[in-house]
């Protein structure tokens, strides 16, 4: 087969420890292009790969099948238009764009072109959201009645970059909130409300680095808690139902082994994303509680690379399409909304999104 041809926008953050690292184990797609304006850097990791002074001269190459973009937020929208426009297959970091507006606009013009347009949501493969995904399945705990979803860290200082400035789409409800967001449309769908309390905690702080959401369903609340002030303090997922409850700390492991410089391979070999966090279940059996040790399943973040490359080779669905991350993107709206507005908001009509 011959390799799908890919570049990557950027090589800040998300390129170094995310995508480059990962794509390059996808048998079937070639990393070939890189736009940045430190090409030592580049180099120094990756010497084979091109770099090009801008993401303008890299879209233009008329020999790329895929364009990935992982920038800082505020471009998504521009340079994916572009990408498109120039008939590239695309896939867009998480969130999706700053606005609801501007994902439907890419929407439309990928329609029109008749391109893949993902979104990477790679929390999905997470080892133990997919662990939880299975006991939701398995019916186990019985009827769930409360999901609590935490993804807090200890970083007490304010850092020179994009992510922690003030202005659009910045703050950890735009970096941290479409995972927990997507992680919970995927287990339960659309909600009835949703509430949202954020909040500026550290010193100097400029934007949200706080923010706690509450999404009510039937029968069912799912909180999502972010922090970046909580140290001494690894839940990460906690399950409750009418028959017992699932307990997880840490997070899961592949963030860390590809910050190590691991390179993993697709399929997985090894211990590429096995987890050593602690994983609990505790049943009723009649009148006293039991308490076990639960196994998580491996993570695997080249399954969400190697299903693009079946999208765009017409062997598969697209792994996360982008009227799913247009869900999200309206949940970030309307959160802000109901920090602004200290209530509950109702959804939109799920199916009016995608227009």
């Amino acid at each position: 087969m011959t390799p799908l041809r890919l570049g990557i926008l950027g090589y800040g953050f998300a390129t170094q420890t995310f995508h480059a690292p990962v794509v390059a184990g996808i048998p079937g797609l070639e990393l070939v292009a890189i736009s940045s304006r430190d090409p030592a850097k580049v180099h120094a990791d990756w010497p084979a790969v091109q770099v090009h002074a801008t993401p303008q001269e890299l879209i233009a190459r008329p020999d790329l099948d895929l364009v990935v973009v992982p920038t800082p937020n505020d471009s998504h929208y521009p340079l994916a238009r572009d990408a498109l426009r120039a008939g590239k297959h695309v896939v867009v970091d998480k969130p999706f764009t700053v606005t609801l507006a501007e994902g439907q606009a890419l929407v439309r013009l990928a329609r029109e072109q008749q391109r893949v347009l993902s979104v990477f949501h790679n929390r999905r493969w997470d080892g133990d959201f997919l662990t939880l995904q299975a006991l939701l399945r398995s019916g186990e705990l019985g009827r769930i009645v409360h999901l609590d979803s935490h993804f807090d860290r200890f970083r007490p200082q304010v850092r020179q970059r994009w992510r922690e400035v003030a202005g659009p789409g910045t703050g950890l409800w735009y970096d941290l909130g479409p995972h927990l967001l997507d992680q919970a449309l995927r287990l339960f769908g659309w909600p009835l409300g949703l509430t949202l309390d954020s909040a500026s905690m550290r010193d100097g702080a400029v934007t949200d680095d706080w923010f706690h959401a509450l999404l009510r369903y039937d029968g069912l609340r799912v909180t999502l808690h972010v922090s970046a002030l909580s140290a001494g303090s690894d839940l990460r997922f906690a399950l409750y139902g009418t028959r017992g409850s699932w307990l997880k700390h840490g997070l899961d492991a592949q963030e860390d082994q590809l910050k190590a410089g691991g390179r993993p391979s697709w399929p997985p070999q090894g211990d590429w994303g096995r987890d050593a966090g602690r994983s609990t279940l505790t049943r009723a059996d009649g009148d006293t509680l039991a308490t076990l040790d639960w196994p998580l399943q491996p993570g695997g973040y080249g399954a969400y690379y190697a299903g693009v490359r079946d999208a765009i080779l017409g062997r598969g669905p697209n792994p996360v399409p982008a009227e799913e991350a247009l869900e999200v993107m309206a949940l970030i709206e309307l959160g802000r909304e109901s920090a602004r507005a200290r209530r509950e908001m109702t959804p939109p009509e799920r199916g009016t999104l995608a227009t």
